[in-house]
């Protein structure tokens, strides 16, 4: 199998030759490739070339091709700090008040500079990948976390437990929705094999799991729609510790989810089973980036040996691998995995 047909098989629910890997791993490509951070979001070649200098380097499954979370932020008029050496991020809000949501015209996200980068440095990927590498589009934030960036986070997670202010977050959710629905379309005609979104803001490290019921899962439920509607499966990320919503996480209809290194992975598996296929779950940075070659190691199989009885797994971090992980650390998370036996089923 090649690494597009191991992670599609992971996917379907049936056992690969060996087990995938996908790596978060966008920052830490580019510092092996010897770019800033800004340079590597101003040019769709320079982003192609360190997933490719990367690949190359690890021969891992599939590209994660992400850029920073502020991306669809700017996009719809949130302002963005664009520091040389960091993912940009966003900075003040767009929203003086959620009442404002009203007055929103609808979002066009395709003309942002940004957002151009991205898809470019998908298609050029896809050239390279050829159906031999899997490619993950990501979508940058779900509607939830969109939302928060342009009201602002603390107003937005205060206002949203008031009942008056319903019918204006449902405004606003509802703009949000339409800029994210927008950026799958665009990113499903680029070659990506997958799409994808972050949504952390929703979380249980964040909001209650009955307002992340109540506002944030039936906007992922209509997005993933969408991608399914496009034909390309749909993973979910949300930081943190996410058992009290990983049932509906699930109900998204979600192919896979993204699990943080804080979720509990036999809680996770439980949950999942049958239903959507495990993405992780390491510690991106106390494993990945500082521990030693051997707790790498010890943690892979500690992982692997959770998931052996099942095929609907997919080896990563919990999130982004920080830009200073050591190289023989990756190498050593993918050599225990290309080793594992694999069931036949």
């Amino acid at each position: 199998m090649n690494g597009r047909q191991r992670i599609q098989t992971a996917l379907k629910g049936e056992w690969p030759d060996s087990t995938p890997v996908m790596l978060h791993n966008f920052m830490h490509a580019a510092r092996e490739s010897g770019v800033t951070m800004g340079q590597y979001r101003r040019d769709p070649a320079v982003i192609a070339r360190c997933f490719i200098e990367s690949i190359e380097k690890y021969e891992y499954d599939g590209i994660v091709v992400d850029i920073d979370t502020a991306t669809l932020a700017g996009a719809v008029g949130v302002p963005v700090l664009f520091p040389e050496e960091e993912p940009a991020i966003f900075h003040g809000r767009r929203l003086d008040s959620l009442a404002q949501a009203r007055d929103l015209d609808p979002p066009d996200v395709v003309r942002y500079p940004g957002i151009q980068v991205w898809l470019e440095a998908v298609r050029l990927l896809s050239k390279y990948c050829r159906d031999e590498i899997y490619l993950r589009g990501n979508c940058d934030q779900a509607p939830f976390s969109l939302a928060a960036s342009l009201r602002g986070s603390a107003d937005w997670m205060m206002e949203i437990t008031d009942p008056a202010n319903r019918e204006d977050a449902d405004c606003l959710l509802e703009y949000c929705t339409a800029a994210v629905t927008q950026f799958i379309r665009l990113m499903a005609s680029t070659g990506a094999h997958m799409v994808s979104n972050g949504d952390s803001p929703a979380g249980p490290s964040v909001i209650s799991p009955a307002l992340y019921r109540q506002f944030a899962l039936p906007c992922e439920r209509r997005i993933v729609q969408t991608a399914h509607a496009l034909d390309r499966p749909y993973m979910l990320h949300i930081c943190g510790k996410t058992e009290p919503i990983l049932d509906a996480m699930v109900s998204t209809g979600a192919d896979a989810l993204e699990i943080d290194y804080k979720t509990d992975m036999r809680r996770a598996r439980d949950i999942l089973a049958g239903r959507a296929t495990f993405v992780g779950n390491l510690d991106p940075s106390d494993v990945v980036a500082l521990g030693s070659v051997r707790q790498v190691e010890e943690k892979t199989r500690e992982l692997l040996g959770v998931f052996a009885g099942t095929p609907r797994f997919i080896l990563n971090a919990g999130c982004a691998i920080p830009a200073t992980a050591p190289a023989e650390n990756i190498q050593a998370m993918i050599r225990v995995a290309r080793n594992s036996p694999q069931e036949v089923s």
